[in-house]
């Protein structure tokens, strides 16, 4: 499946000439390689590198493509189709004491 397409399908992008252009740019990484073509073909158990909120935002999403989907559904439908892996922050609360004493 295409960069642009899969992006825009599993709602990592608002559209798809937003996810074009984001391929295009370079702002995108495919198992760590710099991609620059909207058409560049993605793989199940590909790794996606990818910005989110724009290159200017400062988020990045590391995901691991699980299935393609067959149409652009709702977010929980996407979201079954990718595996995160950058993980999310851990909360400060919730975090196993050290015992550094």
């Amino acid at each position: 499946m295409r960069i642009d397409k899969l992006l825009w399908f599993l709602r990592l992008a608002k559209t798809r000439p937003i996810a074009q252009t984001l391929a295009e740019e370079g702002h995108i990484r495919l198992n760590g390689r710099r991609v620059e073509r909207a058409h560049q073909k993605v793989g199940v158990g590909d790794i996606l590198t990818i910005p989110i909120g724009g290159p200017q935002a400062g988020t990045v999403r590391v995901i691991e493509v699980l299935s393609f989907p067959e149409r652009r559904g709702p977010y929980s439908e996407a979201q079954s189709c990718y595996r995160v892996l950058d993980g999310n922050p851990v909360d400060p609360i919730a975090a196993p004491e050290s015992n550094d004493a």
